[in-house]
């Protein structure tokens, strides 16, 4: 039973976008280890860029400095 947890700024994903993400998960399960789809889990956790930090800083504040 594979869960698999995807993790994106909260930056208007669209609906579209987080089904293909889904899918695409779940197919690459599939095609890779034989999983079966109707077990397989994907949930996608959308994080404010205040809470998302990369290289010591908020994501907020690099976009602000165009990083």
């Amino acid at each position: 039973m594979p869960y698999v947890n995807i993790k994106v700024t909260r930056e208007g994903v669209t609906p579209e976008q987080k089904s293909a993400l889904i899918k695409g998960a779940t197919d690459l399960l599939v095609e890779v280890l034989g999983k079966n789809p109707a077990t397989t889990f994907v949930v996608i956790d959308e994080v404010e860029i205040d809470n998302w930090g990369i290289a010591g800083e908020p994501v907020s504040e690099r976009r602000k400095k165009g990083q």
